[in-house]
Order: structure tokens, then sequence, then C-alpha cells
């Protein structure tokens, strides 16, 4: 198999790179070369997405069986367009790498493959769809773009050469979004843990690794489809997660449960201040059954959490993102939190 993956330099493009080296491919990636390094054994083509001269040469050293596009994350709906217009003629099919916010439904109802999709031209610019002044719910933004990118890969390649895979959280090693390394440090801080919501709360993050290994099935995989990809409904809970980020760390903290309505009270800013903890009813409940009968596996949270720990205790360090300085709540808020919350009971 030849492929080009298109990001490649860090997380998801690394890991994608990682596995299909592993299955003894032939990989070329297009980048800028700005973030990460490439690996050996890979032949780098840089390059600016945005660019028509740049895909241009990019497609001239085709032609590969299948694209992987991991880096259209950040990037308008008209640019995955230009970008498989110029490699449509130099490869099999295309996997493209979106998201479960591309639903209409989604944070508020459960979700499945088939449901309605947030609107989202295959031509839009990077202001379709921005969230009006004042907006307190979630990004509309973010999935009407993906919906966009979809609509623009199959748009070009049709449904039959088309994968689109739609994971919810990823973490994993080299997370550079700041989640889960945000809890690994806190728990490692020890003291009392502002825990949100409760310890049985259902959540379906999925790690890097598997997802890249599944986005490469795809690319070996004839035809085309969409998948969503997450771990499965009911497996891991908030306690879990948090008790394991504890376990890793050395169990210098405990955990204080403070409830849902304390912490709207307190306005703590869903998804971020929290990392991973949201009050939407569906945000947990996608259905990813079918992407499971294809061959997708998910490996334990449990696993994802400690090879974190110790991919950070090694000296590694994630990409630096403008993302991640929303992660985590100040030390001082934690505690008037956990105060007004010991008072109230």
């Amino acid at each position: 198999m030849e492929i080009l993956v298109v990001g490649g330099g860090w997380f998801l493009g690394k890991a994608v790179v990682e596995e299909a080296l592993r299955r003894g491919w032939s990989v070329t990636t297009f980048n800028r070369g700005r973030s990460g390094v490439a690996l050996p054994g890979v032949q780098q083509v840089l390059g600016d997405r945005t660019s028509v001269e740049d895909l241009a040469r990019l497609a001239a050293q085709g032609p590969w069986d299948a694209v992987i596009d991991t880096s259209a994350g950040e990037q308008p709906p008209k640019v995955v367009l230009a970008g498989a217009r110029a490699l449509e003629s130099a490869t099999d099919r295309y996997v493209y790498v979106s998201t479960v916010s591309v639903y209409a439904g989604w944070p508020d109802h459960p979700l499945k493959v088939g449901d309605p999709l947030m609107d989202g031209p295959a031509d839009a610019g990077s202001d379709y769809g921005r969230n009006p002044e004042g907006w307190l719910g979630p990004d509309l933004h973010y999935g009407r773009q993906k919906a966009g990118g979809e609509r623009a890969v199959v748009e070009t390649f049709g449904s039959d050469r088309s994968w689109l895979l739609r994971p919810g959280v990823i973490l994993g090693p080299g997370e550079y979004v700041g989640r889960l390394p945000w809890w690994l440090r806190r728990a490692e801080q020890g003291g009392e843990i502002l825990a949100p919501g409760s310890a049985g709360k259902t959540i379906q993050p999925v790690d890097v690794r598997d997802v890249a290994r599944f986005a490469v099935d795809a690319a070996e995989r004839p035809g085309g489809g969409v998948h969503n990809v997450t771990a499965p409904i009911g497996r891991d809970t908030m306690g879990s997660f948090l008790q394991a980020c504890l376990d890793v760390t050395g169990n210098r903290g405990e955990l204080r449960w403070v409830p849902d309505g304390v912490l709207l009270e307190h306005k703590v800013r869903q998804w971020t201040e929290l990392p991973l903890w949201r009050t939407n009813e569906g945000v947990w409940l996608v259905d990813s059954e079918p992407a499971y009968a294809a061959g997708f596996t998910c490996r334990s949270l449990e696993e994802t959490v400690r090879d974190t720990w110790e991919w950070l205790q090694a000296g590694n360090a994630p990409v630096p993102h403008p993302r991640a300085s929303a992660h985590g709540i100040d030390p001082a808020r934690e505690r008037e939190i956990l105060a007004a919350a010991s008072a109230r009971h």
C-alpha cells in the first residue's frame, strides 16, 4: 500500500503514520513542517494545503492507493474541497477524519450514523456558521465547518470512494488539547480535587492509536462509508477515569464530587474548565456499534491514561496549541467551589 497522509506530524496524524509504517506501507506526508518531526522512512512533502500551487505540486508526487486527511480540523470546507479536487485523480479513495459535532443533534440527543447533519456547504469559507454574539450553547461553527468538509470530500470522490470517520474526544500520548494532561497534573498535585457531576456519569473518549488504526484499515478497504468512532456507551465513567488518573500518579488526591447544579451556579465553563464535564444529555451517547462490526477495537481507558502519564513522565510535551490554555480551573476558584459545596452539604 502507498498512502498520503495530509498532516502526519503530530498526535493523530503521527499515530496514523506510525501504524502505516508498522504494516510496511509506503508513506508520504504533506504538511508545513512547523509542528512535530518527520518520522524515519517517510517521504515528506512540505507545503500549505491552502496553496493551489502546493496542492498541484503534491498531486504530481502520486499516485497513492489512499489519502488519509488528519489536518482538516481547523480548515474551512472550501480548503478541503480544493485539496480533494487536486488529489482526486492521484488516489483511489479518501479517508476524512471528521467529528461527531457534525450531527445536528449533538450534544443534546443520542446519535447514530444516518442522523441529520449540520448545515455547511462544501465551498463555505471560515466565517460560515459562526455562533451569534453572546451565544451560550454548543459550538455550532465547528460542526458546520466539519460537515461542510465532509460534503466537500463526498462531492469530489463520491460515497463509494470516501470514508468519513467521526470520533468524539480523542485522548492518548501526544494529546495537544490538554484534557487528559490537565487531569493527570491535577491528580499529581493531590489534595481535595473538584470532581464534576457524578462518578457514574458515562463518558466515551477514544484512544488516538485506536482511531489511527481504524483510519489505516479504512484506507486499505475498497469502497466507502461512514462510522462514528467512540468508546462503547456505558463502558467508562467519569469516576473510573479520574480514579485511573489518581492511580497512575500515586494516589495523592481525594475526589470531592460536586453536583452539576452547583457547578452551573458557579458558571463553570463546561467542556474546558473541568475537562470532559458537560451536562448535555447526548454528549456521551454516540452509537459506534457499526464501527465495531467493521473491525474497530477500543483499548481500555485505563491503558490510555497510563500510557499518557508515562509519555509525559518521559519528558515529552504536546505540540503547543492555543486550545490548551482554555483547559483547567484556577486553583483558587476550585477551592471556592469546594468550600461552597461543603457548606451547602
